[in-house]
């Protein structure tokens, strides 16, 4: 009988210091994907006909801004976050249509959210009330977008709200979105929902910098933003599209396609590449995965 429990006991030491080993690799895995140095990451996820873009600080914070259409989030979020990961800083909702929102619900159903910042703009779609409901039951407090707020994402890293300027209740939700300039000491990233033209010519009438690395061209590119006088104040050298394969409205236009290539300005669609990463050592980005030549009207 002895040498029986001896026998179990010398199994069991081998499994015991297994188990260290594996609760080991786990830490030294989590401590390795959070040294992140100085570098800040931005990947446009590929989520369809929609936006989404998953931020992260040389600090680690992170933000959401928008949540594409449907379940497409939960496909992309663990492309990102490590399974471990079920923490979101902020969520930002650009514009209170399904396709910026709609894949919030799903998440905040497994991920903890500490705010949502949005516009103010109205939606009356049953879709948006359960958004509401889950972020009040989960007791995430709601800010109200507005210039000159600063976010501090830590590290010389930080969102500056551009629009809106004023109260955007009685705006469609296009004219109404979010514009935000991601800083990461000399680079940035113009984001702006699906800002229309008149809020574009708006913007460019007032003495603000928007010159930015890249920018995330408003309404998945269609021909009612992009305006030519906008992007040359931009001045970007990479133009992101972030729409659907093959989607029913034809984006992106051929008007807005033309107008960045007379700029010469890089486009880049998640329609064809997929998900999108770039990241910033604070004094240009780099395009992290493999580019994919040509952007077609109706991302074909």
């Amino acid at each position: 009988m002895r040498r029986v429990f001896s026998h179990i006991r010398g199994h069991f030491c081998w499994y015991f210091l297994g188990f260290l080993l594996l609760i080991a690799m786990i830490l030294w895995f989590a401590v390795v994907r959070e040294s992140r140095g100085d570098v800040l990451t931005v990947t446009f996820l590929d989520v369809g006909q929609g936006d989404s873009i998953f931020i992260e600080s040389p600090s680690g914070v992170q933000v959401l801004v928008d949540g594409g259409p449907n379940n497409n989030l939960m496909k992309e979020i663990s492309s990102v976050l490590p399974w471990y990961d079920r923490h979101i800083d902020m969520l930002v909702v650009t514009n209170p249509d399904r396709d910026h929102y709609e894949g919030f619900i799903s998440l905040l159903k497994k991920f903890k959210a500490d705010v949502l910042l949005e516009p103010g703009t109205a939606n009356k779609n049953e879709a948006y009330s359960v958004l509401e409901k889950i972020v009040t039951d989960k007791k995430v407090p709601k800010v109200l977008a507005r210039r000159g707020q600063v976010i501090d994402l830590g590290d010389g890293a930080f969102l500056r709200i551009i629009f809106p300027d004023r109260d955007v209740s009685g705006l469609n939700p296009n004219d109404g979105s979010i514009v935000m300039q991601l800083v990461y000491r000399e680079t940035s990233v113009l984001l702006q929902g699906d800002s229309t033209a008149n809020i574009e010519h708006y913007l460019a009438s007032l003495d603000i910098d928007l010159e930015s690395s890249i920018l995330k061209v408003g309404h998945h590119g269609s021909r009612t933003s992009t305006s030519e006088e906008y992007v040359r104040l931009v001045s970007p050298g990479w133009a992101i599209i972030s729409a659907g394969e093959n989607n029913s409205y034809g984006h992106p236009h051929k008007e807005v396609l033309d107008t960045l290539n007379k700029i010469k300005t890089e486009i880049l669609a998640t329609c064809t590449m997929g998900r999108i990463i770039f990241e910033s050592n604070g004094k240009e980005f780099y395009l992290k995965n493999k580019k994919v030549q040509g952007v077609e009207v109706g991302c074909k």
